[in-house]
């Protein structure tokens, strides 16, 4: 089989029209590829914020049941504002 001019003219117009397309479409790939990446990291990032929110969420829910409780009110004041009872003496100690 003989190859004639006009088939080397066809097939370098078929390659410079389909190097170009191919090379648009890798750019765009990588494009595509990097914002995906750039969402799947952020995606894990505010998942881990998450999930010490509701750590967060769990502990200050657990705080607000323990303020229900007089007793417990009573003895936090006077640990930490050095309230005392009556007739009770207050040492700090460092």
């Amino acid at each position: 089989m003989k190859v004639t001019k006009k088939d080397k003219r066809r097939l370098t117009v078929l390659i410079c029209i389909f190097v170009p397309l191919l090379t648009i479409f890798v750019s765009n790939m990588f494009s595509y590829w990097s914002s995906i990446f750039t969402n799947v990291k952020e995606k894990k990032e505010l998942e881990e914020k998450y999930v010490s929110i509701l750590e967060r969420e769990e502990l200050l829910k657990s705080e607000i049941l323990k303020l229900q409780d007089e007793e417990y009110i009573a003895r936090y004041a006077r640990e930490k504002y050095l309230y005392s009872k009556a007739g009770e003496l207050i040492i700090k100690i460092d």
